[in-house]
């Protein structure tokens, strides 16, 4: 089978396209998919390069494990070649350290789409920066093997790349905090009981049950499915008055789709 060939491989990122799914690959097995500001930016152009026929996007780490997380090369002195460390961005300007940590998030916010739909496929190690990855998509697949946990509190940090609005709808605010202070690792029952996964399957399983769910929701009308979305990503934040007329609004734009009276 011919593959597609990459629109994007740089930086441990490569993002490939075929139809209406597309699939971001972190390629660095060798180090456990660690993340660095150059994959992040990488990441976030993998999101602008998206062509417009894509429907669902597969986030998925090559090798044993998903991601572990932040390189601690980041805090080194010496940080990455030609990026300032961490420690450089500390002793810097405010307004540069906040636009500096705003170009990381915009790695992590464009899976949030409402125009896509994005699935993490994660095995083994989803650390730090791997956990917030996985938050990130909508839907998680995880092999039995996966070890979710957030360590930056662990490390004097917050985990600040988008993950801990995710973290909370998910579990609710007694358990985030509890993960997120302890760093403790959620393992596959537990992240499928608490609502961080949709399924737990074998490793050996993993990329199959990933292509079952993307198949399954492809199969789904795209218009349809991104009205879903929206009204679901925004639901927490209604009364229900308000979801109610999220909803009629809605489904009179589906009705009169369907109808052919669509703009």
């Amino acid at each position: 089978m011919n593959l597609p060939a990459p629109l994007l491989d740089q930086d441990g990122v490569r993002l490939t396209v075929d139809d209406a799914i597309a699939t971001v690959s972190l390629t660095n097995p060798d180090k456990r998919n660690v993340q660095s500001p150059a994959l992040w930016r990488a990441l976030g152009e993998a999101g602008n390069a998206l062509p417009g026929s894509v429907r669902v996007v597969i986030v998925r780490g090559e090798g044993k494990s998903f991601s572990a997380g932040l390189d601690r090369q980041a805090f080194t002195p010496e940080g990455f070649d030609g990026e300032p460390s961490f420690l450089d961005l500390a002793r810097g300007d405010d307004d540069v350290l906040d636009a500096t940590i705003a170009e990381y998030q915009a790695a992590f916010t464009w899976l949030r789409r409402s125009d896509i739909l994005s699935v993490a496929a994660v095995q083994g190690h989803a650390i730090g920066a791997g956990f917030q990855l996985a938050l990130s998509c909508d839907l998680r697949v995880v092999a039995d093997d996966v070890q979710f946990s957030m360590r930056e509190t662990s490390l004097g940090l917050v985990p600040d790349l988008t993950g801990s609005h995710p973290l909370v709808a998910l579990v609710g605010y007694a358990r985030a905090l509890e993960i997120c202070v302890t760093g403790r690792y959620v393992h596959a029952d537990e992240a499928v009981r608490s609502g961080l996964a949709n399924v737990s399957v074998p490793a050996g399983e993993l990329a199959d049950a990933t292509q079952d769910l993307v198949a399954a929701l492809v199969a789904a009308p795209r218009d349809a499915v991104i009205e879903t979305k929206a009204l679901l990503q925004g639901a927490a934040d209604r009364t229900l008055d308000d979801q109610r007329t999220a909803e009629r609004a809605a489904q009179g734009r589906r009705l009169r789709d369907l109808a052919g009276l669509g703009d």
